[in-house]
Order: structure tokens, then C-alpha cells, then sequence
């Protein structure tokens, strides 16, 4: 009978071990792992306005990357124009914020979109694309 016990005793600390050790192997995978970049942009505007109503589309987005300034820009596309800059933030670090009001002389739809760019100073001629937000229609009736 004591036999017994030994080996099952023997068999319970073996069984411990690797799984005490397969936590460690796992927690040391873990931290060893790279770190990713997170960050997004959310943008808001009015599902519809009547024609001349002030369009107010508001946005804020960062991204934890270290070193870079962000500077968010609103862009616009409405009636076969293409994608134009409406306004941007100034050079910020953390994260940016920016507003855009307008008005539209005409019905239809109008598009708006928010672009992060990173920055490596505040007078960089080369930003960097880091996110855009999903686009926004606004009806214009």
C-alpha cells in the first residue's frame, strides 16, 4: 500500500511541475512578444440637415505610438468634387481633436471622413498615415 501512495504521489508532483512550467514558458512567450500600435478615429456629423443648415462634423483620434505628433484632418467629398481637406488640427501629442462647420447651397449627399497623420515635428512636410475613421453621408434635403 505504501507503494502505492508513492507512485501516485510522484505522479501529482510530475503533473504540478509540467503545468507550473508550462505557465512559466508561457508567460515568458508573452512578454517577449511585440507590442502593436493602438489607436482609431471616431467621427460624428448629422445624418441629415436642410439646405443652408450649418453642418457641424466633429472628430478626435490618437494612436499610442511613441515620437510622433498627430494632426487629424476632416475631408469632404460631395457632388463629383473628390476628396478635399475641409480643416485640421494643429500638431498635437496624444490625442487630436477637430471641428468643421459648413453649409450646403444644394440637396444630395455629402461624405466626410477623418485622417490621422503622424508627425515627427510640427513642420513636417512628410506625415504619415497612421488611421482613417469609416465615412459619415450627410443628406442635405
Amino acid at each position: 500500500m505504501t507503494r502505492t501512495k508513492k507512485k501516485t504521489g510522484m505522479k501529482a508532483r510530475g503533473g504540478r511541475v509540467a503545468v507550473i512550467g508550462a505557465l512559466g514558458l508561457a508567460s515568458v512567450t508573452l512578454a517577449a512578444a511585440p507590442a502593436f500600435a493602438k489607436g482609431g478615429v471616431d467621427i460624428t456629423a448629422p445624418h441629415s440637415v436642410h439646405v443652408g443648415q450649418v453642418i457641424t462634423v466633429k472628430a478626435h483620434g490618437g494612436d499610442d505610438s511613441a515620437g510622433y505628433l498627430h494632426q487629424l484632418c476632416l475631408e469632404e467629398n460631395g457632388f463629383g468634387q473628390g476628396w478635399h481637406q475641409e480643416n485640421c488640427s494643429a500638431a498635437v501629442k496624444g490625442d487630436a481633436r477637430v471641428t468643421a462647420h459648413g453649409t450646403s447651397a444644394r440637396r444630395g449627399n455629402v461624405q466626410f471622413r477623418a485622417v490621422l497623420y503622424g508627425l515627427t515635428s510640427p513642420h513636417d512636410q512628410n506625415p504619415m498615415r497612421l488611421h482613417a475613421s469609416d465615412v459619415v453621408t450627410v443628406h442635405v434635403r
